[in-house]
């Protein structure tokens, strides 16, 4: 029997890929509407730089560094992302991607500065820590049924202040941020690689970046190819039908905060071990890579492999914006990745109409042919 062909339309990769697009084109067109509102003379030249980011620059060797720095900060970037999508495909919203990698960040600069441990162990325990935040909402959410967004935001604020107190012992002599590991701690530094003549001594690109890729792989594998990724889908479907299943339920939710969490735990070690930033003192405000992060999985289609290309746009975006000129806010930029967020939404449910149409089109078909038998 011939395989009936799919109309290409129809595919959902096809489907995914041009919701994307359409989110893209209407979160820009909205930027611009709020560039022209704040000053019109400007407004293409701005949204111009936020587009282009580091091909604005004239000379070769600035478009290069600043395409350096860019992809450094999407390897942290992706795994939030990560985060937010892994723990989405099981019915639980991760809003504590940037609590965990607070935790992240301040564990690994702890274990570099304080005790001197060398990068690997500063990752392991970055991600601990991160897993370690995490099963704590899974853990409130499995036994007493706390929403895990009410939990994950309490525990942002908790992980911040906690940070900011385990780190005040190790800043530089201007009380401004944590000391510089290149100088004082070598070893605690990611391994870079190798890049340095191609991209103009761009000492930052590390081992973080082919990581972050890896783990997205990973993930997907996990999620689609594994009995474990079935369970955990399963029980983020239909808690119930699973545990009727004979799976188990609750150690299912605990399992998948852990894994997210541990995952934004190490895209902040990602970060912060190449000492390209460093902790400042009084952080008063959760970075917002983690927030990010949702953008990214939501553009991305919450499938892993395209997360890769939407933290990239994401952090492409951003960085963009803060190359306008100093009459526009450079957070434009992130209120254009705010409205993408939103467009998804909006587009993934045309998506879903569409798709449900289809489906009620085709039994009303087939009740109508068995009719006329």
């Amino acid at each position: 029997m011939e395989k009936k062909r799919i109309p290409f339309l129809r595919i959902p990769a096809v489907q995914t890929l041009l919701a994307s697009l359409i989110c893209i084109l209407l979160g820009l067109l909205i930027g611009f509407i709020v560039l022209l509102l704040i000053n019109p003379s400007g407004a293409w030249n701005a949204l111009k730089t936020i587009i282009e980011n580091f091909w604005s620059f004239s000379s070769a060797r600035g478009q290069i560094k600043n395409f350096g720095n860019t992809l450094v900060k999407t390897a942290p970037l992706l795994m939030c992302s990560l985060a937010v999508l892994f723990a989405y495909k099981v019915g639980l919203f991760n809003i504590g991607a940037a609590g965990q990698y607070v935790a992240g960040a301040g564990v690994s600069l702890f274990f570099a500065i304080g005790l001197g441990a060398p990068w690997w162990v500063c990752m392991i325990m970055a991600m601990l820590a991160g897993a370690l935040l995490g099963a704590i909402s899974g853990v409130l959410k499995a036994l007493r049924n706390v929403n895990e967004v009410i939990s994950c935001i309490m525990l942002n604020w908790i992980s911040l202040y906690l940070v900011n107190m385990l780190l005040a012992p190790y800043m530089d002599i201007n009380m401004s941020e944590t000391w510089s590991l290149k100088k004082n701690y070598p070893a605690a530094v990611l391994p870079t690689l190798g890049l340095e003549q191609l991209l103009n001594n761009h000492q930052y690109i590390t081992i973080a970046v082919p990581m972050a890729i890896l783990f997205a792989v990973c993930i997907w594998v996990l999620l689609t190819k594994t009995q474990l990724g079935y369970e955990l889908r399963a029980t983020g479907l239909n808690k119930n039908a699973a545990k009727y299943s004979g799976m188990k339920d609750r150690f299912n939710i605990v399992l998948t905060m852990a894994i997210a969490g541990g995952l934004a735990g190490l895209g902040a070690s990602m970060y912060y071990l190449t000492d390209m930033i460093k902790w400042p003192s009084a952080v008063a405000a959760v970075p917002a890579m983690g927030f990010n992060g949702i953008a990214a999985a939501f553009l991305g289609g919450l499938h892993p492999i395209g997360a890769i290309f939407a933290s990239f746009f994401i952090q492409h975006i951003t960085d963009g914006g803060s190359f306008m000129e100093k009459t526009y806010p450079a957070e434009i930029a992130s209120f254009i990745s705010a409205v993408i967020i939103y467009m998804c939404a909006f587009v993934l449910f045309l998506k879903q109409q569409m798709n449900k149409e289809r489906r009620s089109s085709k039994r009303s078909g087939v009740k109508e042919g068995g009719n006329v038998k």
